[in-house]
């Protein structure tokens, strides 16, 4: 979800898991934390990476359930944040404006510092989203931050301003929306070495998006002026740092659900060793570049 931080006013703290150096993050060894309340819905994360340019998790809603947001548990940070809908269907809400979207398996979400947001896990599945969130909970972007902005009390769950102009207002509508659904056609897609990167947002904050190395294939070399931090789709990959200074390798293998932690300075590099695509997210904070 978001607000996963240890400077909450009550309430159990959340980890903050941060690693010297390049780490392989299973996903069995992602730090559990339970966000929320009763009034705010509760809301279980998988916690992989949360550093001092970068914070990267799972979050997750059984079928049915819903996060808001209380006067303790606020939904308003001065981050960007891209979601990615692992499982399940995402109803995405801004209760200030009313917009609600709609994102499924493989899509993704976006919103900018300032919007509050809530979400519905809709339909019978349980849902897992993975989040990149930058600036991160460190910097003070988070339940710090929430706790400056006046308390939300007026909440909408749709939006009646196009009610009796739909659909011939409907960019009217796309220049007033707060949050975006971005789907493969949405993204900016550059080849990666023999990989193919596509590229759901890039801010002064965050970039992100997706990595498709086919088999057999490695992406080009990487090395990031910020952290990254990769959340493995489906397939096996390998990741190979280098050290630039004494040529130095370290050779990592990832599974499915796994991460991987790359330090601001990082050289690295994925590899597909498998005869099937593997599939990655990936983003780096505050540079790309």
């Amino acid at each position: 979800m978001s607000e996963s931080t240890p400077d909450r006013p009550s309430g159990s703290s959340s980890p903050r898991p941060t690693f010297d150096g390049p780490t392989h993050v299973r996903y069995g060894d992602a730090t559990l934390h339970l966000w929320g309340d009763e009034g705010s819905g509760e809301v279980a994360d998988w916690i992989y990476v949360s550093s001092d340019k970068i914070h990267h998790l799972v979050f997750g809603l059984a079928p049915g359930q819903a996060f808001g947001h209380t006067d303790t548990y606020r939904t308003i940070f001065a981050a960007d944040e891209l979601l990615y809908v692992l499982s399940g269907t995402l109803v995405f809400i801004n209760p200030e404006t009313g917009e609600v979207e709609k994102a499924d398996k493989g899509e993704a979400v976006f919103f900018r510092r300032d919007t509050w947001h809530h979400a519905v896990a809709f339909g019978p599945e349980a849902l897992r989203v993975a989040e990149f969130f930058a600036p991160p909970p460190s910097t003070g972007a988070s339940s710090a931050y929430a706790r400056t902005k006046e308390l939300l009390v007026d909440i909408h769950h749709g939006d009646d301003r196009w009610l009796g102009s739909w659909p011939m207002a409907r960019r009217e509508q796309e220049e007033k929306r707060t949050i975006e659904v971005l789907r493969d056609a949405d993204t900016l897609w550059r080849l990666d070495g023999d990989a193919l990167c596509g590229i759901y947002v890039s801010t002064e904050h965050l970039t992100g998006g997706k990595l498709i190395v086919p088999p057999g294939g490695k992406s080009a070399d990487h090395s990031h002026r910020g952290d990254a931090s990769l959340h493995l789709l489906t397939g096996v990959a390998n990741v190979l740092v280098r050290n630039p200074s004494d040529g130095a390798q370290r050779w990592f293998e990832l599974t499915a659900e796994d991460g991987f932690f790359a330090p601001e300075g990082t050289t690295y590099q994925v590899r597909n060793m498998s005869g099937e695509n593997a599939e990655l997210l990936f983003a780096a904070a505050p540079d790309f570049r």
